[in-house]
């Protein structure tokens, strides 16, 4: 586990640091991440995302350090929630209405990128498609923006992809135009959530006076989309 520190000096400029580097062993219990956050906070002499095991640890440790220090607000500001995380949870589970459709274009990219030879024969029928770009993008399945990167990635290849399948007759999975039209319009939703999952999740800049704006602005996109005519976006918006 990384503990990090980040605070406004005297000079009035962020700073942020790393405080302690701690192997926490498994199982990742919030007792054990308390002590840990606690033991280096002692170090340091000074007074989290949202997953369960972090809300014992922030009770834990919220009691712990209130027995000798006031907090502010009657402890009601220690424990902030990642709204990146909300973010990432909120979209997970819209996007679990293109869960097959996802998992053939994951399949596919690994399928071309796996192999030298396929990964240039796919490069080719591009080049002769005209279509610029060479190289498909991975995803890691427990990031939805870095699904979203491979889904926008994948629909600028979406006609080699049929073209790959004539040339590989191993490659019997390739998603149809139906799949590629579903897969465009949630990108034209996610693209929003995208641009704002960078924007406050910066680390170098201060957040906190961003991400309501930024959530707003998502809650217009599906204020806008929430009546559309194609009932399968209606039911992930």
């Amino acid at each position: 586990m990384v503990i990090t520190g980040h605070w406004i000096d005297s000079d009035w400029k962020q700073q942020k640091h790393v405080l302690s580097f701690v192997h926490i062993p498994l199982p990742h219990r919030g007792v054990e991440i308390a002590s840990s956050i606690f033991k280096s906070a002692k170090e340091w002499g000074i007074s989290v995302d949202n997953a369960s095991n972090n809300d014992v640890a922030i009770r834990i440790l919220r009691d712990d350090i209130s027995r000798s220090k006031k907090l502010l607000c009657d402890r009601k500001l220690f424990h902030v929630r990642c709204c990146a995380h909300i973010l990432n949870l909120v979209v997970q589970d819209g996007i679990f209405e293109i869960v097959d459709i996802t998992k053939a274009i994951r399949d596919s990219v690994e399928f071309v990128n796996r192999s030298e030879r396929r990964a240039l024969m796919f490069a080719e029928i591009a080049q002769q498609l005209h279509i610029p770009g060479k190289k498909l993008l991975y995803d890691y399945k427990t990031r939805w923006n870095a699904t979203f990167e491979m889904l926008n990635c994948a629909i600028k290849f979406k006609d080699v992809f049929p073209h790959f399948q004539d040339r590989e007759q191993s490659y019997d999975f390739c998603p149809s135009a139906e799949d590629w039209k579903k897969v465009e319009k949630v990108c034209s939703v996610l693209e929003k959530f995208w641009e704002c999952t960078h924007i406050i999740s910066g680390s170098d800049y201060p957040t906190s006076n961003l991400f309501l704006q930024e959530l707003v602005k998502i809650k217009k996109v599906l204020d806008a989309r929430v009546n559309d005519e194609d009932p399968f976006i209606r039911a992930m918006v």
